[in-house]
């Protein structure tokens, strides 16, 4: 039994690190942040022709045909630099869900813009503070027009369509819809991290088309099949401060000798070390549920979704302290990462929505 990537993923994966490092510094996400722009358009654009979305999405509807793991491994990379793009919500939201949902004509039709970048998807399902269980949302597909509002949605004034959770009449469906029309109102809202932008879409009548397999579990499929990815792009953020980290604390010296030396600090390094691994091989298990086991994403990206959670926040906030006294300030870049970690814990749920989650599962056949 194999548990590692192969050559040519890790090619991918050297490839895309080594772009990101020329083209994407951490300064990309400061310039997006203290900017006027949603995104960092040049280095989207060139994503887009590099074909970095569509690793997963099959030939026949314009991608590259590769998979799940290959898409991982990106995420990582993109985690790592701090991507000021709308990479997630296109790639991890949008795509994954036409992919698990759509019929083969709404593939056709909307993956291969989708997979080249030159439309942004997202995708819709926050109503109110917290989850809002499927039988309460209030946005409605009444025929095929969608009404209702929705909240904190990923990138929600720079995509061109959004696949919204709704009901329609006595079921959860999955509904897509152009986002390019007087009946959609999109209103940027504040958030921790400017530079992964989120924001409110209100729809009035705006036209839509109901998504072929749909219901509660397809949506909960898609949610484990995203936070799987997201975890990905958490894990390599938390590895960057970590390193970063380290780097700093090898080099500042206090009393005669590097802060690092100090037993204090050690300790505090292991524990994060051992939380990278612990979330590591819950991400591994994740992508391998991904690719080869979907009966088993359901408990894999649940774990997944937690141990990168926890350890993006542990290692951004320790990254601030022990930067000492300069770590909380503008001009260093801690509260880059503690931003990113903050507003990625939260895109699909908390936590502590995902322990609640994973617990109910190991409990019973009944989901949510």
């Amino acid at each position: 039994m194999n548990f590692d990537f192969s050559e040519d993923q890790k090619l991918l994966q050297k490839t895309a690190r080594e772009y990101l490092e020329k083209h994407c510094p951490v300064a990309t996400a400061r310039a997006v942040l203290e900017g006027g722009e949603p995104f960092a358009r040049r280095l989207w654009a060139e994503i887009g022709e590099l074909g970095w979305l569509a690793t997963a999405v099959p030939t026949s509807f314009g991608g590259a045909g590769f998979g799940a793991l290959e898409l991982c491994l990106l995420a990582y990379e993109l985690g790592r630099a701090l991507a000021p793009v709308p990479f997630s919500s296109t790639a991890y939201l949008a795509i994954e869900a036409l992919l698990v949902a759509g019929s083969e004509e709404q593939k056709a039709r909307f993956l291969p813009e989708l997979a080249t970048g030159t439309k942004i998807g997202t995708l819709a399902f926050v109503e109110t503070p917290g989850r809002t269980p499927f039988r309460n949302l209030e946005t409605r597909v009444e025929h095929g027009r969608l009404h209702g509002k929705k909240l904190v949605v990923p990138d929600a004034v720079a995509a061109d369509l959004a696949v919204v959770v709704a009901r329609e009449g006595d079921r959860t469906v999955l509904a897509v819809a152009e986002l390019a029309s007087d009946r959609v109102r999109r209103v940027p809202l504040a958030s921790i991290d400017p530079s992964r932008p989120v924001g409110s879409l209100e729809f009035r009548g705006a036209s839509c088309e109901v998504l072929a397999e749909s219901g509660e579990d397809v949506v909960a499929h898609v949610f484990d099949r995203a936070a799987a990815l997201f975890a990905f792009e958490q894990l390599g953020g938390a590895e960057r401060a970590f390193a970063s980290t380290r780097e700093y604390c090898l080099e500042r010296y206090a009393f005669g000798r590097p802060v690092a030396s100090f037993q204090a600090i050690k300790h505090r390094f292991a524990d994060l070390f051992v939380g990278l691994e612990l979330a590591r091989s819950n991400a591994y298990y994740a992508a391998w549920a991904l690719a080869e086991a979907p009966e088993e994403l359901r408990f894999a990206a649940p774990n997944a979704r937690i141990a990168a959670s926890e350890v993006f926040e542990l290692a951004s906030t320790e990254m601030i302290q022990l930067h000492g006294g300069v770590g909380f300030t503008w001009e260093y870049d801690c509260h880059l990462f503690y931003r990113r970690a903050k507003a990625l814990g939260l895109v699909l749920g908390s936590p502590r929505f995902w322990k609640d989650l994973l617990v109910r599962r190991l409990a019973g056949p009944a989901d949510s």
